[in-house]
């Protein structure tokens, strides 16, 4: 019994968790239950008194969604740019099919929503909430499946997932930008010029980038446009080659691959889930059964269950009919149709997008327990399917 809880052991224990695929959605899947605990407990007033102090310019809650999420949009943004041009989607033909069935994905959930809030022109901002992927979540559920899932079904629900992120950061920046302040944003389109001019240059040190992103940051916020836009642009301006004069073989000297290396762990343990917990804690105190059958609570909930399955696993069927695309190698359409499900876990990115959409805290909770509610029916329905075909072996 000692030698299993040596310190050795353990630690081994905690670095295999840390570097696991899954561990990730698992810590936020954690957070996010502990912050309704929290907001339904006796905690629920510090819980939420918290959330507002202010520090400076901003509360507590804006501190980690402008800022904070800033280190999670550059990590997208990073890995938007390594797979587009070195990795699953650097050629056409490997866009095809993820490319396609990512838009699917997000036009169909918008369409849902829409459909149960026609009526109300206050509640159509909220369209975009159903349509994002959370990465962390997806793939968590598919990486505990282990071998029940071809390991080609991953690499398709990543590369979907990062084109959904790209999408969802494109809506952000065009439908959920304030009142514009020109100079602030000069400021940043200079200062983005000069990032730019350090790729060009092929400067291998993060620090001019990092701190330039600094500046960056405070500029995009001020000018009006979301402040955690500011990752992203950063991120396209982190130059992926490698520096001269080292082997090609090594990305460790890659700038990018050394930033999205060392940004990975922190985001997926630390800043995600401390956004979980500040975000998804809403109190259920006095929610009757109606308020589930709400147009806005059910256009979210419904948009990412069944908005989801109709849009990604519609459009593969009509490109793999189309002979356009096949199917991921040795998977099967029941298995599709249960990546299709988890796609409906929505919970990082579109939490961010209903902050942006409704002011009303209210509204807020509203959207929070549609997000609660489609994700987690997402979730589990796709992983039982997947567990019970994952047993059978695909059609030769």
């Amino acid at each position: 019994m000692s030698s299993l809880m040596s310190p050795g052991r353990i630690q081994s224990t905690f670095r295999h968790f840390l570097d696991n695929e899954a561990a990730g959605g698992l810590v936020l899947m954690i957070m996010a239950a502990l912050a309704i605990i929290v907001a339904n407990s006796p905690l629920s007033e510090p819980y939420f008194h918290a959330l507002h102090i202010y520090i400076g310019p901003l509360s507590l809650q804006h501190w980690i969604n402008d800022a904070l999420m800033a280190a999670f949009f550059l990590l997208v943004g990073l890995e938007i740019k390594r797979e587009m041009l070195d990795g699953q989607l650097s050629t056409w033909s490997r866009r095809v099919l993820p490319g396609a069935a990512a838009a699917g994905g997000m036009l169909f959930p918008a369409l849902f929503y829409v459909a149960f809030n026609w009526n109300n022109p206050a509640a159509l901002r909220g369209w975009a909430v159903p349509t994002a992927t959370d990465i962390a979540f997806a793939l968590g559920v598919l990486s505990l499946l282990g071998s029940r899932v071809p390991a080609s079904l991953k690499i398709f629900l990543a590369a979907l997932a990062i084109i959904d992120d790209l999408g969802a950061v494109m809506v952000i920046a065009v439908f959920y930008t304030a009142e514009l302040n020109g100079l602030a944003l000069a400021g940043a389109a200079l200062t983005l010029a000069v990032l730019f001019s350090l790729n060009r240059m092929k400067v291998g040190s993060l620090v001019p980038y990092l701190l330039l992103g600094a500046v960056l940051w405070v500029l995009v916020f001020a000018s009006g446009v979301h402040a955690t836009l500011a990752g992203v642009l950063l991120a396209l301006t982190i130059p992926l080659k490698l520096t001269p004069g080292t082997p090609e073989a090594s990305h460790d000297v890659s700038p990018l691959h050394r930033l999205e290396h060392r940004l990975h762990k922190p985001v997926a343990f630390i800043i995600v889930p401390i956004f979980g917990f500040a975000n998804a804690g809403v109190s259920l105190a006095g929610v009757s059964l109606s308020l589930f059958s709400e147009p806005l609570t059910m256009g979210v909930a419904v948009g990412l269950l069944a908005g989801k399955v109709v849009g990604v696993l519609g459009t593969v069927a009509l490109l793999v009919k189309l002979r356009l695309a096949q199917l991921p190698a040795k998977s099967t359409w029941p298995q599709m149709a249960g990546t299709a499900l988890l796609c409906g876990i929505g919970f990082t990115m579109s939490l961010f997008i209903g902050l942006l959409a409704f002011d009303d805290p209210t509204v807020q909770d509203h959207v929070k327990i549609g997000i609660l509610l489609g994700s987690l029916a997402s979730g589990i329905l796709g992983a039982v399917l997947l567990m019970l075909v994952g047993r059978r072996k695909p059609a030769i």
